[in-house]
């Protein structure tokens, strides 16, 4: 983990507009209309209709996406009783979260309050403002008094984070941990160091997990927690044990866990030696937990641990909870965040970490290959699939406790909703996923010794898109897969120069030789170029033994498409290839063809271009609305380039008048319809979202797509080649392996059609 100066850490809280958050208005209000609306006279309308029916509040206000996170900072960190004022960063950065992870608003509110009774009616008072309460960084025992009056008193889910985030969270860790090791939850034996909120919360919902509480040995700062100890507080009694032990080091003997929430550095390598076989260790004191990760791996071998800390494997952070929890109880309008609520977070937070993990996540934290492991028994925070476990799961369990008011019917589209909260949602690749599985395809990978394709093949298999075959050094396949423990064993693999492959070398060989015999290349020839991994896969898509054909992860992209070229070549009717980019934009995906392929078409070829572009988006399950680009206006320029556009324009226009296509047009224009329509009201784009951009050579395709990848978050998809005789694709260089899974995908969508016959073609 990167480590800062205190400087930074205040420059980042000062620097511009000081704190984390803001207030950004969701309705129009540049006009003195709008005003009149937002506010008098309009706003009286919704008034009257919340006074006649109190639950139109969520239909005409925010208060039903509207979290109050609210402290009296008595216990902020570990720095402790600081003050309301001074926890506010705390808040602030709380409320951050909410909204990054699952786009919930908040308040942060501080009240200078420390007794419980008058911050309790403090907070019932301002309630009817929001949708939930969270409650942060209050002391015990007076937080449990407060979350436990306040769940009784209101009607809207109240949660004390630092109790049930942390609980929720390391309640998953350990069902984890407990199937690594073998081991079953009520015969464990466990040490519990801390007797604070978080401590209490995680041992409660520990004996809701099936934990047996005579098995469980609560320390504090004085020792063990004992029956015989007097002037127990109620939480700590529940806890109390009879047994002969005295210290923490007598309770660690035999142990199978140690549970800290305390300070740091107070478990020695000696108490975690005296612990059984595989033993679990979490030491969660920040920043210093009880034994640091090298002390306690040096200790012991067998051990899983996890901490409060980023820098180590299994961070217990309670963003991977809070902010999802939240979600699903808001979305069915929850009276209550209730304990079967948040055993379902726990069980869905458990089960995520078993799931194959994106490689967006591997990328945030500088990893490969992240696999359930003692290393990887909890979701790592940045994992995009949170909001859409553990929401439905929270949701789910309010609406059998019968604590939902408003419950979800269609799973599909709370789910759809969920992604497009978190920016996830992409209609264009979901449509390309789902049409893949519907039928997957034999792809084959060359140029398949390298982390990215190995790891896109195993994800395509696992999520069903493709069967795929990788073709390279399976030596060094199998060392990557090693080196990053993934599991190949269910791959498709095929060293095309090893002593088995030599009758399908040769028979190959005799193949590439009848279909270019007559265009220079030779048997001899033909056999030397099945050592070449493209030629050899490319052969594998001619003769049937796959479906469809993709390379171009290590070489050059001319250099990987000139096997495509020649083996598999334009279908008929088509004089050449073209490429097409898919940009994907949160107003949904943008088209962009020639970017790859045809550096100066003529006129024919540009409408030729588009054509094939306007047949693969149709594929794609989109309608395509077509600009034809240059750098004039309708003939606002002649000669040169324009004129060229022009002429293409008229091509179309004659030989496929449905299709809607218009230009020459500048780009500013084509993403501009208000000004299509204002300027060229004669135009066939006028009244439609343009989303395929014709470029008139391959100098500015290219310079487009690269500025806008190098300029904005957006992601890309290509570039796919149009019009070959079967489906094939060149990967630029390096691509990631996000971007060799859409393309496997795109690749299985085009051979369904080319297996069905599907016309789809305009030429």
């Amino acid at each position: 983990m990167k480590k800062f100066t205190k400087q930074e850490a205040l420059d980042y809280h000062s620097s511009g507009r000081p704190g984390k958050i803001e207030v950004i208005p969701t309705k129009p209000n540049s006009t003195q209309y709008d005003l009149s609306l937002a506010y008098s006279p309009g706003v009286a309308e919704p008034c009257r209709e919340i006074e006649k029916n109190p639950d139109d509040v969520y239909k005409y206000t925010a208060a039903g996406n509207l979290v109050a996170v609210i402290s009296n900072g008595t216990a902020v960190l570990g720095i402790g009783d600081i003050g309301a004022s001074a926890s506010k960063p705390v808040m602030e950065g709380k409320g951050l979260l909410f909204k990054t992870f699952a786009d919930v608003d908040v308040f942060d509110i501080e009240i200078d309050e420390k007794d419980p009774d008058k911050l309790v009616e403090h907070i019932k008072a301002i309630a009817p403002t929001f949708g939930g309460i969270n409650l942060e960084d209050i002391k015990a025992p007076e937080c449990f008094y407060v979350e436990k009056r306040l769940k009784e008193e209101l009607d809207i889910p109240v949660m004390h984070d630092d109790q049930h985030g942390t609980a929720i969270i390391s309640g998953a860790g350990l069902l984890n941990a407990l199937e690594i090791g073998g081991k079953k939850i009520d015969q464990i034996k466990l040490v519990a160091n801390g007797a604070g909120a978080s401590a209490i919360a995680c041992l409660r919902i520990y004996k809701a997990l099936g934990v047996n509480p005579d098995n469980i040995v609560m320390c504090d700062s004085k020792g063990v927690v004992r029956k015989d100890r007097q002037k127990l507080s109620e939480q700590k009694k529940e806890f109390a044990t009879s047994r002969d032990v005295h210290t923490l080091e007598d309770a660690m003997k035999d142990a199978d866990m140690f549970l800290g929430l305390s300070v740091g550095n107070v478990l020695s390598k000696e108490m975690v030696r005296s612990m059984a076989s595989d033993p679990i260790v979490f030491a969660m004191a920040n920043p210093d937990p009880e034994i640091t990760w090298e002390d306690a791996h040096d200790a012991r071998n067998d051990l899983m641990m996890a901490t409060g800390r980023s820098d180590y494997p299994n961070q217990v952070n309670n963003v991977l909870g809070f902010p999802y929890i939240f979600r699903g109880a808001l979305d069915v309008r929850s009276t209550d965040i209730n304990e079967d609520m948040k055993i379902a977070a726990v069980y869905a937070l458990a089960n995520l970490a078993k799931k194959s993990v994106p490689e967006e996540v591997n990328k945030a934290y500088n990893l490969k290959g992240i696999t359930f492991s003692k290393e990887y028994i909890i979701p790592k925070p940045n994992d995009p699939r949170l909001i859409t476990e553990i929401a439905p799961a929270v949701a789910k369990a309010a609406m059998d406790s019968g604590v939902a008011r408003t419950p979800i019917e269609n799973w599909e589209e709370y789910e759809a909703e969920l992604r497009r909260r978190a920016g996830l949602e992409n209609k264009l690749v979901k449509q390309v996923y789902e049409q893949a599985k519907q039928d997957p395809k034999r792809v084959v990978l060359s140029q398949a010794d390298s982390y990215e394709v190995i790891r896109a093949a195993l994800m395509a298999k696992e999520q069903q898109i493709a069967e795929p075959i990788i073709v390279g050094n399976t030596t060094k396949i199998k060392q990557i897969a090693e080196e990053y423990h993934l599991d190949i064993s269910k791959l498709k693999l095929i060293d095309n120069v090893c002593q088995g492959e030599e009758e399908r070398r040769e028979y190959f060989a005799k193949q590439l030789f009848a279909l270019r015999q007559r265009k220079g290349i030779s048997l001899n020839a033909a056999y030397r170029l099945m050592s070449n991994c493209d030629y050899y896969g490319a052969m594998m898509l001619e003769t049937g033994q796959a479906d469809a054909f993709i390379t171009g992860q290590k070489t050059k992209y001319g250099e990987s498409l000139r096997p495509v070229i020649e083996l598999v070549g334009a279908r008929e009717g088509v004089n050449r290839v073209a490429s097409m980019y898919i940009v994907l934009t949160k107003q949904g995906p943008l088209f962009l063809a020639d970017v790859a392929v045809n550096r100066e078409p003529n006129a024919q070829t540009l409408a030729d271009i588009t054509v094939l572009a306007a047949e693969e988006i149709q594929k794609l399950g989109f309608n395509p609305h077509i600009a034809m680009l240059s750098y004039s206006n309708f003939g606002s320029v002649s000669g040169g380039s324009p004129a060229k556009v022009r002429e293409a324009v008229k091509i179309l226009h004659k030989n496929y008048p449905d299709l809607v296509v218009d230009g020459e047009m500048q780009a500013n224009f084509a993403l501009n319809p208000e000004l299509i329509t204002k300027r060229y009201p004669f135009s066939k784009l006028v009244g439609r979202q343009i989303n395929t951009l014709i470029f008139p050579n391959l100098s500015s395709g290219n310079i487009a797509y690269k500025l806008i990848s190098g300029v904005s978050d957006a992601e890309l998809i290509g570039p796919i080649l149009l019009g070959t005789r079967k489906p094939a694709h060149v990967l630029q260089l390096e691509s990631s392996i996000n971007e060799i899974i859409r393309m496997i995908s795109v690749a299985v969508v085009d051979a369904q059609f080319y297996q069905r016959g599907s016309k789809h073609h305009l030429l």
